[in-house]
């Protein structure tokens, strides 16, 4: 993979005038921004309602700060707030943004039911809604802007039997730890991942071991579910974990019984700690998604609509759900190892800074980030 092959451009940027910036309230996190259109020009309100940011790190430090970029380029007024989990918040923070003018409302649901309620409202009030990373299942959002989830899990299970061949693995005991059971992004990377899985296990290549899904993708309880894994079952070879975040809860967990670096563990979102584990030889392998080309694609969508446009997306996906084909945009995941961990680095991702601190500098050299 050539150096900066992972680089995207933004998107299209019209002139940003009169920006303002406000805080939140509350324990919040909030960005409330406006811009002045011209007289000819009558454009809407965009409200973003994203889930946490405990689950992973990407939604407050990638997600927040692209989109506020391209809205900001475009000279649309926004709101950007997180619920922190809170089903109740999520669907406040939706009446508050519509209340105060969104005309679209793009959200990553917490559970399908929440943004169901959260999508009929809008609906009803005249809102376009895009449901973004995360599908809501049965609600009929008007667009969706995604990952290909199931090629993201299909990833992970290449390439965590990679590594399980280079260790010249015999009949080894996989576990699994599942993303939460109400996001049905974890279902698409399951089937991703059993898609490569399954047959090593019905052969005997592959013996499945413990299998749990983590709610609410709380690393807290991965650790926890993980523990009780390799006590009942402790000659586990493999660990199919489906993000950063239950990857390094079970790599504390192995690190405690020395077995840290033996057995391999997957990974996603390319987190500074997921690459750092990388890097150190105690995660094999992590997937990159490219959340500037997301949140990008998804607010070319939202200010297209804010401005009255009626957008085309390049694709679309079935709700398994409803069996209704939604409009759609999905981008390409991306495998990354010890060798590409510098593509990361070179598209801007994650910096050399924040990734090659104390012991990680010789790593980081190691593997010819610049």
């Amino acid at each position: 993979m050539r150096k900066g092959i992972l680089s995207t451009t933004a998107a299209a940027a019209a002139l940003a005038l009169g920006l303002t910036a406000c805080g939140g309230d509350g324990g919040q996190s909030t960005t409330d921004a406006t811009a002045q259109a011209s007289p000819q020009q009558k454009t809407g309100k965009i409200g973003v309602i994203l889930p946490d940011s405990k689950s992973s790190a990407r939604w407050e430090t990638a997600d927040r700060k692209y989109l506020e970029e391209a809205f900001k380029a475009a000279g649309v007024q926004y709101d950007i707030q997180n619920a922190q989990n809170d089903k109740t918040a999520f669907q406040t923070i939706a009446d508050q943004m519509m209340t105060n003018g969104a005309t679209v409302l793009m959200i990553v649901n917490l559970d399908s039911g929440t943004g169901k309620t959260v999508i009929d409202k809008a609906r009803s009030q005249g809102v376009v809604t895009i449901d973004y990373d995360r599908l809501t299942l049965g609600g009929g959002a008007a667009y969706y802007v995604s990952f290909d989830n199931t090629k993201v899990g299909q990833l992970q299970g290449e390439g965590l039997s990679k590594c399980l061949t280079d260790k010249k693995a015999d009949k080894p005991i996989v576990a699994y730890l599942n993303g939460s059971p109400t996001d049905n992004n974890a279902t698409l990377f399951k089937a991703g991942y059993d898609g490569v899985l399954k047959p090593k296990f019905d052969s005997g290549e592959y013996v499945k071991g413990p299998e749990q899904s983590v709610p609410d993708w709380d690393n807290t309880q991965a650790g926890t579910l993980f523990e009780q894994m390799l006590t009942t079952q402790p000659k586990i070879a493999g660990v199919l974990a489906a993000n950063d975040g239950l990857g390094n809860a079970a790599i504390t967990v192995l690190k405690k019984n020395k077995l840290n670096g033996k057995v391999p563990v997957t990974g996603q979102d390319a987190t500074v700690q997921g690459l750092q584990n990388i890097l150190v030889g105690d995660q094999c392998m992590t997937v990159y998604k490219a959340v500037k080309k997301e949140a990008d694609a998804a607010s070319k969508l939202a200010v297209a609509l804010a401005k009255g446009e009626k957008p085309a997306a390049s694709g679309s996906v079935k709700d398994p759900e409803s069996g209704q084909d939604v409009p759609a945009e999905l981008m390409e995941p991306v495998a990354i190892t010890f060798d590409t961990v510098k593509d990361v680095v070179a598209d801007g991702y994650v910096t050399k800074e924040e990734l090659c601190t104390g012991d990680f500098a010789a790593k980081c050299t190691e593997a010819g980030i610049q």
